[in-house]
């Protein structure tokens, strides 16, 4: 394994975008993105909106949504990435996917801090009706995952009355008392925040998957040419 990585961080250093441009190639990319995203929304609805009790807003279903696309678009390519078609669809998705998704967090952050600030009436963009991309009335058809119960930029937990906690479930409340943080007790980096850092990062992984690609099939044949 460790033989493996270092031949594949030899590659990277000696030609990067051959590299990866081969690595986009393959299913593997695809399907880690597609794993990750979809892994960080059963974590956001299955760990926080149902055991915590911590209501989507919004913004934050929007978010979902947007991961979502990266799913479907890591998995169409992974279909065939040697296939343009399938190869152009992934992107394109993966794409407005991340994109999308750096403008809700931005938003979604925007809010935050609007709402925990001084000028209460910095408060705005925050619907119980969600307007979906193409009209899809995605809160009808999954209203668990995509209707939202919450209030943009608050997202403390609110376990129902008269529930049984489990010891664990209490520690989890207690712990997000104030709300999400990636370190709760100092306040630090919210819920869009850690949002907008993952859409970055994919981002720029994405980014350096195309260009690899567009550069090696394309810029390169036509300068040969």
């Amino acid at each position: 394994m460790l033989g493996l990585i270092k031949t594949y961080w030899e590659d990277l250093k000696s030609s990067p975008v051959q590299t990866i441009a081969s690595w986009q190639d393959a299913r593997f990319l695809w399907l880690v993105m597609s794993a990750a995203a979809m892994f960080l929304i059963t974590v956001a609805h299955s760990l926080f909106q149902n055991y915590v009790f911590m209501a989507p807003c919004e913004q934050c279903v929007y978010i979902r949504f947007a991961f979502f696309c990266m799913v479907f678009g890591g998995l169409i390519a992974a279909i065939g990435p040697k296939q343009l078609i399938l190869k152009i669809v992934g992107y394109m998705l993966a794409f407005w996917g991340v994109i999308q998704g750096i403008m809700y967090s931005i938003k979604l952050n925007t809010i935050h801090h609007a709402a925990h600030g001084d000028d209460p009436f910095g408060v705005q963009g925050c619907s119980a009706e969600p307007s979906f991309p193409l009209g899809l009335p995605l809160d009808k058809w999954f209203p668990d995952w995509f209707n939202p119960t919450g209030d943009c930029g608050f997202d403390n937990p609110i376990p129902p009355e008269g529930i049984e906690l489990s010891a664990l479930q209490q520690w989890f409340i207690d712990f997000y008392a104030d709300g999400w943080y990636l370190i709760p007790s100092q306040h630090l980096v919210n819920m869009a925040q850690a949002c907008l850092f993952a859409f970055i990062v994919c981002f720029i992984l994405l980014s350096a998957m195309f260009i690899s690609w567009i550069i090696r099939d394309y810029v390169r044949k036509d300068n040969k040419s």
